[in-house]
């Protein structure tokens, strides 16, 4: 093949004919603002600061945009951030292009092809035109990213490829027919490369939560209008009762979770773990289990060929052979590349080939020549044994290197060569072959796998590994990794299972060998129809149908192109050791956003029910928008900040998240909205009783109770932190003890902000606090903390976890 001249690539070039399209990485700058800043909650907090502004309420309508909008703006700056990240992670990683140029291989960017390149394409390499197969090469090609299908699609002279599909076995040449966006693949390949938002289960649970608040508000918004209607309220009141009602709705929830989700992104690629994918993070902390192969994972994937044991021929005569089937070979692997590093040979003539295959888990060769007249094969012992009788001292050196760990390959012979089915298309093992030798390969540990595996075992996620070796050369290596309670089956066992015992064997061993890439892909399914969820790290393209089966796909950055195109994670420089930190990491993202979760919905339940208690009970409206606003960020906003940097990992019970906080968010929401309400008639009746009636009507000063019901709330709130992370067992009831004190602090603190805002007039008026007298602020926080007390206790009775049917067990 001598391909184009690069003056002749050049002339096409400029012809038009250049597979220059640029393909949009991710997300444009336009997008991302459109997606945070046009929303319908949005929307309603922008109408209601400017119905503020048009009533000369300046100070309210900042405060709207400064709460809302400030926290949309760090939402759009993570994720500017994050497109940046994306950008350069794709430039970086881009597939790069084998193309024949005046008769030598050159490594190109794609687009620096044109119509009429020949390419070059070995196992693991991308097809990034569309073209035909030229030349005498064959390969097998993954077409599962373009039509769905996983069947390996063998190719030929004269049949077509396409954009988007990898080469999985075999080599050969094509030649680009269409470029650019002329090829079939065009509009799929820009899809998969664009940022992609895929809710994960957290953010789906919690935008049930968001939507049912949004539904309640609706509700609370078309009273207030009816109110408007049918009583004698001014404008202004009914924008700020507009405006608290909108604060019910969590918009600064999913703010939280965006922060810590790219806190969480950075600190792991300081670990040397790239996220690819949004739901990355959220699947890590919802793994359970841990699909691994032996090779490229708990191995540094470089095999070195240890010891040939002759059966037939004399050592001399098996390594000639061996040399010139490595030479000759068209489709090389590691095994081929071992073998020729160590024994040189001679290119013959080819008259068949069948390329290796993780399916078949073996190739052959047949010579055109008379010295080297015959079928040669290499291949998994196994499987070749049906073909040919093995004495059993052979059968005995098998067993023993396999148990030593050893990679054991079978190198066999047929004389015959008429009667051999060297089909490409229809490949079939020959039969009465001959065994010639026995090779040994060895595969290193890698240094860091015992305490990787030591890690994952602390992290409660169980190991499995699955690989195409046998299974007691694996079961060796695992051992010498540290892996216990080891049970094995093998490929060929488990073709023989019927549905209910392979998913039964699927969760009891944990050692998978001789299994071909369409078993590691049925049994990463069967382990998520049981509930597992399930990672997978792969390195192969053998790996890619396990990878897509997987909730969560890993991808070594030394593995296969195809490998890392289809993975959510991928671990730059092989960091094998950084999994179990990474797994750590989700686990703590997750447990901090859901104790985040639980102030949040304590804080919405308890104002919506006081809204319609007050509405009920005195005909009023209980808070003003500012005062709505230094609740929430007091008691929530600032906390929230510092929860999910603190949380620590567990893995959490498999159950509904909602239903998971039950315990704690319904003894809080009614205690607390009982004891606020108690708080704000009391000092509403004092208001009464101490303002003289004007035309016989007591003119109410509702500043006073509603500056009480603040105070309660911001002390109420901020007393639910140690009771979310107790720092001693005096604290303890709704959860377990932390021995953290961190949280408290912050609590404190706040609660000293607090009493700042009361002492500075200029504060205290802005957001419309009335100063009560020392008494009044002692008596009420001698009631929060008689409210701790009891709600301590109705915790530890659990009365209404049996009331509500909560299993905690």
């Amino acid at each position: 093949m001598q391909g184009l001249t690069e003056q002749e690539a050049a002339t096409r070039r400029a012809a038009g004919q250049g597979n220059n399209v640029t393909l949009q990485t991710s997300r444009s700058y336009w997008h991302i603002l459109e997606e945070n800043l046009f929303t319908f909650i949005n929307g309603i907090f922008f109408t209601i600061s400017l119905v503020m502004f048009l009533l000369n309420r300046a100070g309210d309508a900042i405060l709207v945009v400064i709460v809302i909008f400030g926290g949309v703006l760090v939402n759009i700056y993570q994720e500017i951030w994050a497109k940046r990240q994306l950008d350069r992670i794709a430039l970086l990683s881009r597939p790069q292009a084998t193309v024949i140029r005046n008769g030598c291989e050159q490594e190109l960017d794609p687009s620096q092809i044109v119509i009429g390149d020949t390419l070059m394409v070995r196992p693991g390499d991308q097809i990034v035109v569309d073209g035909e197969i030229v030349g005498n090469g064959r390969i097998e090609v993954d077409e599962s990213l373009l039509t769905g299908e996983s069947d390996l699609i063998p190719k030929q002279a004269g049949a077509a490829v396409y954009s988007g599909s990898f080469c999985v076995s075999g080599t050969a040449c094509y030649e680009a027919q269409k470029v650019g966006t002329e090829t079939v693949a065009y509009k799929l390949m820009v899809g998969a490369r664009m940022f992609r938002r895929v809710l994960t289960p957290l953010q789906v649970e919690i935008n049930v939560v968001i939507r049912v608040f949004m539904l309640i508000a609706c509700f609370l918004w078309l009273l207030v209008a009816i109110s408007f209607v049918s009583k004698d309220y001014s404008v202004n009141d009914i924008a700020q009762r507009a405006a608290v009602i909108a604060g019910l709705v969590p918009a600064g929830l999913l703010i939280a979770i965006t922060l810590a989700y790219g806190l969480g992104a950075v600190r792991m690629l300081g670990q040397d773990v790239l996220i690819q994918q949004s739901n990355a993070v959220e699947s890590l902390s919802n793994v359970d289990t841990l699909c691994l192969d032996k090779t490229g994972t708990l191995t540094t994937n470089q095999l070195t060929l240890e010891e040939i044991y002759p059966i037939v021929h004399s050592k001399d005569t098996i390594c000639q052979l061996l040399g010139d089937y490595a030479a000759t070979t068209t489709a090389g692997n590691r095994t081929i590349t071992a073998i020729a590093n160590v024994i040189p040979g001679i290119v013959r003539q080819l008259k068949a080939e069948i390329p290796f295959s993780s399916s078949r888990k073996w190739s052959a060769i047949a010579f055109d020549e008379a010295e080297r007249s015959g079928v040669y094969v290499l291949g998994a012992p196994e499987v070749l044994a049906p073909t040919m009788i093995i004495e059993a001292e052979v059968k005995s050196y098998l067993h023993a290197k396999a148990e030593q760990g050893l990679r054991v390959v079978l190198f066999a012979y047929r004389p015959d060569v008429a009667g051999a089915v060297l089909d490409p298309d229809n490949p079939q093992l020959p039969s009465f072959l001959t065994p010639l030798a026995v090779l040994c390969f060895a595969d290193q540990l890698r240094p860091e796998a015992y305490e990787t595996l030591q890690g994952f075992t602390n992290a409660a996620i169980e190991i499995k590994i699955i690989s195409g070796d046998h299974p007691q050369t694996v079961a060796a290596l695992a051992k010498q990794a540290g892996l216990k309670h080891i049970q094995l089956v093998s490929g060929p066992e488990l073709a023989e299972m019927d549905a209910a015992k392979f998913a039964e064997v699927a969760q009891s061993c944990t050692i998978f060998g001789r299994v071909s890439p369409e078993q590691k892909a049925s049994l990463i399914s069967a382990l998520r129809q049981a509930g597992r969820y399930v990672a997978m790290i792969g390195d192969g393209v053998n790996d890619i149908l396990s990878l897509k089966q997987a909730n969560l796909a890993i991808a070594m950055e030394s593995g296969s192109k195809a490998t890392r195109s289809v993975a959510d994670i991928v671990l730059l420089n092989d960091s094998f050791r950084a999994l179990p930190h990474t797994f750590l990491e989700g686990q703590r993202i997750r447990n901090g956003i859901q104790d985040v979760l639980k102030l949040f919905l304590i804080r919405t339940f308890c104002i919506t029910l006081l809204i319609f208690a007050t509405a009920i009970v005195t005909n009023s409206f209980p808070l003003q928008n500012k005062q709505s606003a230094i609740v929430s960020l007091i008691g929530v906003g600032f906390p929230t900040m510092f929860i999910p940097v603190w949380a620590k990992p567990g893995l959490l019970p498999r159950r509904s998240m909602v239903r998971s906080m039950l315990h704690f968010v319904v003894p809080a929401t009614l205690t607390l909205t009982l004891v606020s309400l108690v708080i704000y008639l009391f000092y509403l009746v004092v208001a009464v009783l101490d303002l003289p009636p004007i035309s016989g009507v007591a003119q109410v000063n509702h500043a006073i109770p509603r500056s009480a019901l603040v105070t309660i709330l911001v002390m109420g709130e901020l007393l639910l932190i140690p009771f979310l992370k107790p720092p001693t067992t005096a604290w303890v009831g709704g959860e377990p003890l932390s021995g953290d004190w961190r949280y408290s602090i912050v609590a404190l603190l706040l609660f000293g902000g607090y009493l700042l805002i009361l002492a500075i007039p200029p504060l205290r008026q802005f957001f419309e606090l009335y100063p009560l007298s020392k008494v009044s602020y002692l008596f009420i926080g001698l009631v929060a903390l008689e409210w701790c007390f009891i709600l301590r206790a109705v915790w530890r009775s659990r009365f209404l976890d049996r009331v509500l049917g909560i299993d905690l067990s």
